[in-house]
């Protein structure tokens, strides 16, 4: 290895090479001594700097410790330059005899510079080091994080069944006793009386009767037929002494003019002692002809407010299932009717497997199921596509036009629709609209869901809280027929609207409709998710399956692969507005065509009759089919009509998991209601209206009712809230001691539980049903997803529908 000085030589000095190739061994330390000796000069000025460099020098020490070589002879790249020929070796050095006063100055800062650059090195390495220790403390830390989460997992699945464990242990612990019917044949001659023992472990007497019975009171009362049930007991003596001595409660019943219909009352007794207690029924008539009806009774061990206690733990426990997202909310829906099951059976009052059954509303599974089939065909003749396309040009790339022309439709189609069908039509249209167009479905979905039952309260068919209100007779032969009630709700629910679309736009302000990835990129994703979807529903039940399933997760980690180098390659560039709307319209007419207009006719033959017979049946009472008749009905016909072959295909795109969660929500909804949950949130409000002063009743009333609903019905189902709430609102009106109109209460009944709906993810049947066709299509959304924009409209919405009524029946007294 040469060393080259770098300064001016003096003239004359000749140079000379040092040690050219020293013998690598013994004399190795003595080469390398008289080199070094060979580099002081005496009597120069350099010579301390050199001697001082030659001891002390990092350059040195650290060229010593990276070479073997006396002499540096290694070729490293800290002592190279720009000058070092190529493939040499060495680096020639003059001998200090020959080199000037000024050539030593010139090596002296030429030293300088590479110690410099030394020091530059040894940083480069520091941080080199110091970015090792950060991935490994980063490597460390994802390892504890991973270790974290396996201990998360394994103590949720661990708490989980545990739980699932002990339901089902006190479940079966306790029998299911049945209820012992007697006949009884009441008539206005004579009475029906039985003496019960009393029981030491019961606090509450729950008293049954089934028969031509009607809930509520008539609208006529002192005309109507009706059965009195006196229920007394005698005080323990001695104790409560400023109790009376016996203690009565009266309960009346009233007979439906129909007596071919069957309906089963039930009500719930305090038992203050352990004295007998003594059950009489008397019946007042118009005619003298007596009237066939079962009772039951049986103790119950728990108090009301236990039981409420308990619903509401078991309620509260399934909502944090759903909203941290603990388990799937089917799962979470169907554990919490396990517990609540348990704690039926706990109380005494444990239901057969046939009244379990009983609790589903069939009729909203086969609608359901039903629109889901004709859905399923109507997807496979591109019209979705189509329609796609058509909004985007009537928007003329205008996204936000386009997302309030959307939910204008869908609040119109759902005020003539029932809400649940509107959305099963509008779901994929709208998924296959923000694709073309590189949106975010979930934002547009959810918007579109809010208005979709914000349209719905508009008539009295388009959301089943104001058909259960419509179609109860009492409120009937008060006045409150379909026309009164659809002219009333129309209008608040247009002034709710009014300010919905610029709350909307306000809530969206920071929001980015857009896909934050290109087109390509996304539609990859989905093709991912579409093929591990498909994957996973491959049962590897024989070989030729097991095999398919590995081709299937195969290409799925190809795609991975794929999406992964493309990740890397794009950047995020996405215009706000579309400029070439003209030009995309015809690229999208040319790729989204109808592909089967033959099928597109049979589909939009059967869906124009079933969405007739919908129509027929609100207003024709001739026709005796339910809308889940209807809808069953309509897929039958359209799978004849198209010729189905490959059915299990069909299948494959019901959402099974939504049918069982509606399944699982009835039965969680009806035990609740047996613990006296609704029951005691209707009382509670009653209490609360009765505390107000009388010229102040019907504004508080109002005021309770609509908030109380709207609360409720975003925790609950709306549909058996709605069904509790009715006979109690109804006694209020007719309680000569409160005075008030039932019209208005039955109003912000219905304002609270159709608006309600929006406030959480399960407060409506149309946001599950979005939620599990989004989710199929690989758009799913969570609870807080939904909450963060379904809250604020539910509350603004209601803050209008409020005000609404106030105006119209405390100012300005439309009270009929």
């Amino acid at each position: 290895m040469h060393l080259e000085g770098s300064g001016a030589r003096a003239p004359g000095a000749q140079g000379v090479e040092l040690l050219q190739a020293s013998p690598r061994g013994a004399g190795g330390a003595d080469a390398s001594n008289s080199c070094l000796r060979d580099w002081a000069p005496a009597g120069r000025e350099g010579a301390p700097f050199l001697t001082k460099g030659r001891s002390h020098s990092p350059l040195l020490q650290m060229s010593s410790a990276r070479s073997k070589d006396p002499c540096f002879t290694e070729n490293t790249p800290l002592l190279g330059s720009s000058l070092q020929e190529k493939g040499s070796p060495r680096m020639p050095v003059y001998h200090p005899e020959f080199i000037s006063e000024e050539s030593w100055e010139d090596s002296s800062a030429d030293w300088e510079r590479r110690y410099l650059l030394s020091r530059e090195v040894s940083g480069l390495s520091a941080s080199a080091s110091s970015e090792k220790g950060d991935l490994l403390d980063s490597l460390h830390i994802r390892l504890r994080l991973s270790k974290l989460r396996c201990c998360v997992r394994w103590l949720k699945v661990t708490g989980l069944f545990v739980f699932v464990v002990l339901c089902s242990i006190l479940f079966s612990l306790y029998p299911d006793q049945g209820k012992l019917w007697q006949l009884l044949a009441v008539s206005p001659l004579e009475n029906y009386s039985v003496n019960l023992s009393g029981r030491m472990d019961s606090t509450l007497l729950q008293v049954d009767l089934a028969g031509a019975l009607v809930a509520g009171r008539p609208s006529r009362p002192g005309r109507e037929e009706h059965v009195v049930v006196e229920l007394t007991q005698a005080d323990a003596p001695g104790s409560r002494r400023w109790r009376p001595q016996q203690v009565t409660h009266n309960w009346t019943v009233y007979l439906n003019p129909r007596r071919s219909e069957r309906a089963v009352m039930s009500r719930t007794f305090e038992v203050l002692s352990r004295e007998p207690v003594s059950i009489s029924i008397r019946a007042s008539l118009q005619q003298t002809q007596a009237v066939p009806l079962l009772m039951a009774y049986q103790y119950l061990p728990a108090s009301v407010e236990a039981q409420v206690t308990i619903a509401t733990a078991i309620l509260a426990g399934v909502y944090v299932l759903i909203i941290f997202e603990i388990v799937h909310r089917t799962l979470a829906a169907m554990l919490g009717s396990l517990a609540a099951l348990a704690a039926l059976a706990m109380i005494g009052d444990r239901p057969s497997l046939t009244h379990v059954v009983e609790w589903i509303d069939f009729e909203t599974l086969a609608l359901l199921f039903g629109m889901m089939i004709l859905v399923a065909i109507f997807s496979e003749t591109g019209f979705f596509d189509y329609c796609a396309v058509k909004a985007y040009q009537l928007s003329r790339g205008r996204v936000w036009a386009m997302i309030i022309m959307l939910c204008l439709i869908a609040a119109v189609f759902s005020a003539f629709l029932d809400n649940v069908t509107t959305m099963l039509l509008f779901t994929p249209v709208t998924i296959r609209l923000c694709e073309v167009l590189n949106l975010d479905p979930r934002q547009v979905l959810i918007a579109e869901v809010i208005f979709t039952n914000i349209g719905g309260a508009a008539t009295a068919i388009g959301d089943p809280p104001n058909v259960i209100i419509v179609s109860n007779q009492e409120l009937r032969k008060m006045g409150l027929d379909f026309a009164g009630f659809t002219a009333h709700m129309f209008i608040g629910i247009c002034l709710v609207l009014l300010v919905s679309f610029p709350l909307l736009r306000l809530l969206y302000w920071n929001r980015k409709l857009y896909n934050k990835e290109p087109s390509e990129i996304v539609e990859l994703k989905h093709e991912i998710h579409v093929w591990r979807l498909t994957a996973q529903r491959i049962s590897p039940a024989s070989r030729e399956e097991t095999a398919v399933r590995r081709l299937l997760l195969g290409k799925v980690v190809t795609l991975e692969h794929l999406l992964a180098r493309r990740l890397r390659t794009f950047h995020r560039q996405i215009s706000q507005e579309d400029k070439n709307w003209e030009t995309n319209i015809q690229e999208l007419q040319k790729k989204h065509r109808i592909s089967d207009k033959i099928l597109l006719a049979k589909c939009l033959t059967v869906l124009g009759c079933v969405i007739f017979m919908f129509f027929l049946n609100s207003f024709v009472p001739g026709i005796h089919l339910d809308l889940g008749w209807i809808a069953i009905l309509g897929a039958i016909w359209l799978l004849i009509l198209a010729d189905i072959h490959d059915f299990e295909m069909i299948l494959h795109r019901v959402e099974w998991a939504t049918l069982l969660f509606f399944a699982a929500l009835f039965v969680l909804m009806e035990a609740l209601a047996h613990l006296h949950l609704i029951e005691y949130v209707g009382e509670q409000t009653a209490l609360l209206i009765k505390m107000v002063p009388e010229e102040q009743r019907l504004t508080a009333a109002i005021v309770l009712v609509v908030w109380v609903s709207a609360l409720a019905s975003s925790l609950i189902d709306n549909i058996p809230f709605t069904a509790t709430m009715i006979p109690v609102l109804l006694n209020l009106s007719h309680d000569p001691e409160v005075g008030l109109p039932a019209s208005p209460l039955m109003y912000a009944l219905a304002f609270g539980a159709c608006l309600g709906g929006n406030g959480t993810l399960i407060g409506a049947s149309a946001n599950v049903v979005c939620a599990g066709i989004a989710e199929q299509h690989g758009y799913g959304f969570s609870f807080m997803e939904f909450f963060r924009l379904g809250f604020p409209m539910m509350v603004v919405s209601c803050t209008i529908g409020m005000c609404y009524l106030l105006v119209a029946h405390v100012v300005l007294g439309w009270n009929e």
